[in-house]
């Protein structure tokens, strides 16, 4: 793995022609603008991937890689925190984060992936689940981003049908009603909004 690191190199110009926050579009039109590459969730990712990488392959207490961790990267609380509950989540859910893989990829055994596109999608499959603040554009963009920056040549391209399928299942899961659930339970977020 090439290591990932809090304090890795940001790209903040785009490149040369494409608009930036502070520029309007070519065509006239207002962009929202974007927050910069290497924001705190961003390097809270980077660190999450650093640790559990480090868990996967060593067997090591995951508190004490956070802590060796934090330590040597000095890091914001706000980042500290959201690291400490990717990892912690992403330990804790881990059975059911890796049904998921195995479901949208079966040709692939989770075992038999290389440790840190296992890891990317782990990541990001708890984002899906259990994080409602982070769009799942978003995860599946930041996990994509992490796979071409620290996996192998088709790690990219591999995460990103891995979680386009899993994206489908969790959202099919949402609408199909359970035993438990409800009428409004099956609602979508844009049916509820309609009515």
């Amino acid at each position: 793995m090439n290591e990932p690191t809090a304090t890795s190199r940001r790209h903040d110009n785009p490149p040369e022609g494409e608009p930036n926050a502070t520029q309007p579009a070519a065509n006239g039109s207002k962009q929202r603008p974007r927050s910069a590459p290497g924001g705190r969730r961003h390097q809270a990712r980077i660190l999450a991937l650093q640790i559990l990488f480090e868990v996967d392959l060593t067997n090591h207490e995951p508190r004490e890689v956070m802590t060796r961790t934090f330590a040597d990267q000095p890091t914001p609380p706000d980042t500290r925190r959201y690291v400490e509950r990717l990892v912690s989540g992403t330990l804790t859910d881990q059975e059911e984060i890796d049904h998921y893989v195995l479901s949208a990829a079966p040709a692939f055994p989770v075992s038999q992936l290389p440790s840190v596109d296992r890891n990317v999608l782990r990541i990001a499959i708890y984002e899906l689940l259990r994080q409602a603040n982070v769009p799942p554009k978003v995860a599946i963009n930041e996990a994509v981003e992490l796979a071409k920056r620290f996996g192998g040549d088709n790690s990219g391209r591999f995460v990103n049908g891995v979680l386009g399928t899993v994206i489908g299942k969790i959202d099919h899961e949402k609408v199909t009603p359970g035993p438990e659930s409800t009428f409004v339970d099956t609602l979508s977020t844009e049916e509820r909004a309609e009515g």
